[in-house]
């Protein structure tokens, strides 16, 4: 028996990009790709249209301006990069664990897309108001919950939706071992892994879905360019609203 409530929903239209964090460039094995993989299978079968690409197979330069090359840098490849995040309804930060911590190159993407949380949109909010963000851990040391914690913090600030549990992964045993690809490592059997990749996969469709439906995030309250111009929304004197 179906309802509202459990009823297959139609994700058709929405598009997602993942944007994988590995140090490993292509075409060599990405334990963090095979992560992916699982969540944009599900994406796929959904009728959602997937990008993705490796930062590292490019040339994304240092720094928090929307373009390096005007600030010193002779190539930067981010411009280009940002105009097919800025083309999805759902962005998935996935990378691994070093040291406990978020590798460098995550690092490098979410300072790059700090550098145009300040744009704003056609309605006076920022730019990426409206969009929904997850992300996806790999390693085999401990802190996975620490790296989701700083990826959904920062995506969050920067202006995207963060539904419920939009995060998963995969450590296996803690300390020197099989990585999730390894033969024998169990990462893709993981039963706990995958139910919380296919949780999160399918909280990104829906509140992204939902968000579509609504054209939007609102725009009452949180206008940069009316508060910019003077309104306050929340001043109980009416000469300031």
């Amino acid at each position: 028996m179906t309802d509202s409530v459990t009823a297959r929903p139609d994700f058709s239209g929405l598009r997602a990009i993942y944007i994988n964090c590995t140090l490993t460039r292509s075409p060599a094995l990405s334990h963090t790709q095979g992560v992916i993989d699982r969540s944009v299978a599900i994406m796929e079968a959904n009728g959602v249209g997937v990008d993705q690409f490796r930062a590292v197979d490019h040339d994304i330069a240092t720094g928090v301006r929307p373009d390096m090359t005007e600030h010193g840098w002779e190539t930067d490849d981010w411009p280009a990069l940002l105009t097919r995040v800025l083309a999805a309804d759902i962005l998935v930060i996935a990378g691994p664990i070093w040291l406990g911590d978020n590798s460098s190159v995550t690092r490098r993407v979410i300072e790059r897309l700090y550098g145009h949380s300040g744009v704003l949109n056609e309605h006076g909010q920022y730019a990426y108001y409206g969009r929904v963000a997850g992300c996806l851990i790999t390693g085999n040391e401990d802190g996975l919950k620490h790296c989701a914690m700083n990826i959904l913090y920062s995506l969050q600030h920067l202006g995207f939706a963060v539904p419920p549990q939009a995060d998963a992964g995969w450590i296996g045993e803690v300390g020197p071992g099989p990585s999730y690809l390894d033969e024998g490592s169990g990462g893709p059997d993981n039963d706990f892994t995958n139910r919380n990749i296919a949780f999160m996969t399918y909280n990104l469709l829906h509140l992204a879905s939902m968000i579509r439906r609504a054209g939007g995030i609102p725009a009452y309250g949180n206008q940069r360019a009316a508060w910019d111009a003077g309104c306050r929304l929340d001043d109980a004197n009416p000469e300031y609203r």
